[in-house]
């Protein structure tokens, strides 16, 4: 390879913008699923999609794969993608690998816990009890309190399972409307939790991890079945 050549090749962009182009999409695609657009079982229009977001069918059939994977849509042979309809034993079992998750995360954290993370915590915390007036936010500020935990656990491989999890309790909430009747529950539910932290014990850690996601366990799952048999809740 000539000098000249070398340089060409060094300039050349990476392979990697097709990807990134699905990722994006998948990323619009959840944020309308998880948002409540699309109703449980709704069919999504390749067509009406693609012309939507600017794009071609075939990255937004690669997207849609993706969302396959996380468990926001499920593919039909010659009929496309459509929206799951979630079921409340589906939830149930995301929330049991949830606990799964929250417990050893929180107990690494009580280890290595620093003032950094114990100030990052606390603030993130506060931003719960900020949006009592906005439960939309206030929802994706309780999920980005749980995941901060497992990102200061350090575990890369329980992140990403994490947050496939996340896709799917989001849809969830989505689904039925809401977790609590009273907004201002969700913040106070977490203050046990974060002193569980911030005292680095991991048997109260423990206890109150299992009462915090156990109570929004059994409300959402709730929640669902009455759903599912047409009922209130």
């Amino acid at each position: 390879m000539t000098d000249a050549s070398a340089e060409t090749a060094e300039k050349r962009l990476p392979s990697v913008a097709v990807d990134d182009l699905v990722n994006r999409i998948a990323a619009r695609l959840t944020e309308a699923i998880v948002g409540g657009r699309f109703e449980p079982g709704a069919r999504l229009n390749e067509v009406h999609l693609a012309s939507e977001l600017g794009v071609s069918r075939a990255p937004l059939r690669e997207a849609a794969r993706l969302l396959e994977n996380r468990g926001l849509v499920v593919a039909h042979p010659r009929r496309g993608f459509f929206v799951r309809d979630l079921d409340a034993k589906g939830l149930d079992e995301i929330y049991d690998l949830r606990i799964c998750l929250e417990r050893h995360a929180g107990l690494r954290v009580c280890e290595r816990l620093t003032p950094e993370m114990a100030a990052a915590l606390t603030a993130q915390a506060a931003r719960i009890a900020a949006f009592v007036h906005d439960p939309g936010r206030q929802v994706e500020e309780d999920f980005a309190f749980h995941r901060m935990i497992q990102v200061f656990a350090d575990n890369q491989r329980a992140l990403r399972v994490y947050d496939e999890l996340t896709h799917e309790m989001r849809f969830g909430i989505a689904v039925i409307g809401h977790l609590y009747a009273d907004p201002a529950v969700i913040a106070r539910t977490h203050d046990p939790v974060l002193e569980a932290l911030l005292a680095r014990d991991g048997a109260r850690w423990l206890a109150a991890i299992d009462v915090h996601v156990g109570v929004a366990r059994d409300n959402v799952v709730r929640l669902l079945a009455a759903r599912e048999a047409g009922g209130e809740g």
